[in-house]
């Protein structure tokens, strides 16, 4: 992509209304727009970043036996009628009539509708276990939105529903989506600590949540240190291998993690002190086994194998890749910009030819963007008129991994530098061996 014919909206001041480090960083990285209190526009570049966010949470959810859908962010008030949530879920639901004046809703989660189509298709226990989810935009009206997309209105979340004939199974298919959160997190840059919480209005009795410790976390939340240092389950995770995944669920809560809401005290105090962490924590993911809650008013049964019918046990998975983007920034970032993990990075490599015009530069930048691009790398080449210093802040503040620096100086000796925008490290090679090094 060139930059001279990119949409970048770069933003030179700090946004007064920005209160934390990643929603200043994305409004000034020109990567959302905000239209109205708590809802925002995805602008080109955060786009980009949203989009890879959600193709690492597919694959994961995917390798864990998960089938994606996609309903309606609209749903029929009568289907909450039937849970008997439509009147207990409070002013967060934005409730709506119809022309036909019948009563709607934009869906804040999907519980009642999943369970709808479940119980319209699914009769024989033959058919379970089942794990169905989706993408897609939600609504919540908060009291406060705040934090950009932190905590915004409108937002995009992945939910997965998980349905069983027994307890046990559900408990199984409870795990899968613990390894799998965990996997998920791990691929995106972030060590998230699974937590024991509160079920809140989905409801149940075993939940946990996914926090991401940082300073400008909304939770208060308390952990054994010893989290730091777990392994992350491999790709070639069984996730039909019941004992396997109970090892990795055991392991992953056998010490003390748990937000404010549930935390003991007396527990927390019998850690050695130097044990002991007690932070503030960004929430990127919530899953609950909620058993019969949405099945047993609702009628989702199946036939199971003594011929009599049985309530299906659920549970519900949440990760908020909309929320996701600004915790990766709170957690990855200095005082120049954005430092992207490359495994979400808008760009692979940022291309800078410090002297547009020059018939040098201009045409080592030319071969490098065409070979890097014939080689599957994306990279965003900053072919403007801006002075060098201008073109470093860009680079910087975007937070593109590494950067290709096109000089006078450099290219006459038929070199470039490569700069590493995590750690800084600048190195001068041939333009044959940075390129070797970026594809290699």
């Amino acid at each position: 992509m060139r930059l001279s014919r990119y949409f970048l909206p770069i933003l030179k001041e700090n946004p007064k209304e920005a209160e934390i480090v990643s929603h200043r960083l994305m409004l000034r990285a020109g990567m959302i727009r905000q239209q109205s209190q708590g809802i925002y526009s995805w602008l080109p570049l955060g786009k980009r970043v949203l989009d890879k966010v959600n193709a690492i949470i597919r694959e994961e959810q995917n390798r864990s036996g998960a089938i994606e859908l996609l309903m309606p962010t609209l749903q029929s008030a009568d289907l909450w009628r039937e849970s008997g949530r439509y009147d207990a879920y409070g002013k967060e639901m934005l409730r709506i009539k119809d022309r036909q004046d019948r009563d709607m809703l934009y869906g804040p989660t999907n519980e009642e509708m999943i369970t709808e189509i479940f119980r319209s298709y699914v009769k024989s226990y033959k058919d379970l276990p089942l794990n169905l989810y989706h993408i897609q935009l939600k609504f919540r009206d908060e009291v406060r939105p705040r934090f950009g997309t932190m905590r915004s209105r409108e937002f995009l979340m992945k939910d997965a529903y998980s349905f069983d004939l027994t307890r046990e199974g559900a408990e199984h298919s409870y795990r899968k989506m613990f390894t799998a959160y965990l996997r998920t997190f791990d691929r995106l840059g972030l060590r998230a600590i699974p937590m024991r919480a509160d079920t809140g209005p989905i409801g149940g009795n075993l939940s946990h949540e996914f926090i991401i410790l940082a300073e400008t976390g909304e939770s208060e939340v308390f952990s054994h240190k010893d989290f730091v240092h777990f392994d992350i389950p491999a790709a070639d995770t069984d996730f039909d291998d019941v004992d396997g995944l109970k090892a990795i669920f055991d392991k992953w809560t056998s010490v003390y993690a748990a937000t404010s809401e549930m935390h003991d005290e007396e527990a927390f105090n019998a850690i050695p002190e130097a044990d002991r962490l007690s932070a503030r924590g960004i929430e990127v993911g919530h899953i609950f086994y909620f058993g019969t809650k949405y099945s047993e008013p609702m009628g989702a049964r199946v036939q199971g194998p003594d011929g009599k019918d049985h309530v299906v046990h659920m549970g519900s998975y949440g990760i908020g890749p909309t929320r996701l983007v600004p915790a990766i920034i709170e957690a990855s970032h200095d005082e120049n910009g954005i430092i992207w993990p490359k495994s979400v990075a808008p760009f692979d490599v940022s291309i800078i030819n410090m002297k547009t015009g020059d018939q040098a530069c201009d045409a080592a930048s030319e071969d490098l963007y065409a070979r890097l691009g014939k080689a599957g790398l994306d990279a965003i080449y900053d072919d403007t008129d801006d002075r060098a210093g201008a073109k470093f802040a860009t680079a910087d503040l975007i937070g593109v991994p590494v950067q290709i620096i096109v000089g006078p100086r450099s290219i006459a000796n038929g070199e470039v530098e490569l700069k590493d925008r995590k750690s800084g490290a600048r190195e001068t090679l041939s333009i044959e061996a940075a390129i070797n090094r970026l594809t290699g």
